[in-house]
């Protein structure tokens, strides 16, 4: 009886794993998701995130001390001038200094906005050193990726229907399960090299900060670096036809040797051997 309670309980061990296994998805942790009642921006996984949430904050409090102050105006001007400490109106056309000061001083405002703001703008837009390049192509409605500086394969990155993504992949958010996820390293500048075959499509993934409208025959730039390991999803910014709600972004990010290891099993699929491999993987045939 214990003989077969162990061999139970060890079948059932491996059948866990084995449904791990076949979901593909269990490697890393999913991440890069939204959650119930969430506010504010999603946490931060790139250094733009991490510069755009900051610009973020900033603005919120500029915003909130304008709100407070124009506030306290408003109870001023309700209370100093009402009719009753005031029965006879005012004739007053203008004030010089009133006039200067509500000019100039949203000027300011504007200008401690617009600093942050064009050097983010700048620091999203322009990578000066890439480790790698993934070209993005955005097609109705699906998504391929080119990897030029690994061997120049792509994948094509599709939609799971409901049933297929209960099966494979059930830890997936409704509509964001793919067959084939972008992968990337972490910890590695990645330049976004991005461009649409049909329609405009909006290559955008909110914890990494980026949001690119790939356009037919242009060519956008950005780029990623990615902190930690795990599943991260977005989805078409662009309304670009019928399927437009059905093209997620999903990107797995894991480690350098193991980046390695999904590019040569890319490149073997894709008939992308070296010559003394094709040679050896058909002498036994010649003979």
């Amino acid at each position: 009886m214990i003989g077969k309670c162990t061999r139970g309980i060890l079948g059932l061990l491996a059948a866990i794993a084995g449904l791990g296994i076949a979901g593909g998805v269990q490697a890393q942790p999913i991440v890069g998701v939204p959650h119930d009642w969430q506010v504010n921006f999603p946490p931060s996984y790139t250094p733009l995130m991490e510069r755009l949430a900051s610009l973020n904050d900033l603005l919120l409090v500029i915003i909130t001390l304008i709100c407070l102050f124009v506030l306290a105006l408003l109870i001023y001007a309700v209370y100093r001038f009402h009719a009753t400490r005031n029965p006879t109106a005012t004739t007053t056309t203008h004030n010089t200094v009133l006039e200067i000061a509500w000019t100039v001083i949203p000027i300011l405002i504007l200008v401690v906005i617009a600093i942050p703001s064009f050097r983010l703008l700048y620091y999203g837009d322009k990578l000066a050193e890439a480790a790698m390049t993934i070209k993005v192509v955005g097609h109705q409605w699906y998504w391929s990726y080119e990897y030029p500086d690994q061997g120049n394969f792509s994948i094509d990155s599709r939609i799971l229907s409901e049933a297929d993504r209960v099966k494979q992949k059930p830890d997936v958010p409704r509509l964001l399960a793919v067959d084939e996820e972008m992968v990337v390293p972490i910890g590695t500048n990645i330049r976004i090299i991005g461009t649409a075959a049909d329609s405009m499509h909006g290559w955008t993934v909110p914890g990494f900060g980026i949001k690119k409208t790939v356009i037919p025959g242009r060519l956008n730039e950005g780029w990623i670096n990615i902190f930690k390991e795990g599943f991260y999803f977005g989805q078409c910014s662009q309304i670009c036809g019928n399927n437009h709600s059905f093209m997620p972004i999903a990107v797995r990010a894991v480690s350098k040797p193991e980046f390695d290891k999904w590019v040569e099993q890319k490149k073997k699929s894709a008939g992308l051997l070296p010559a003394t491999d094709v040679a050896a993987a058909t002498a036994p045939a010649n003979r």
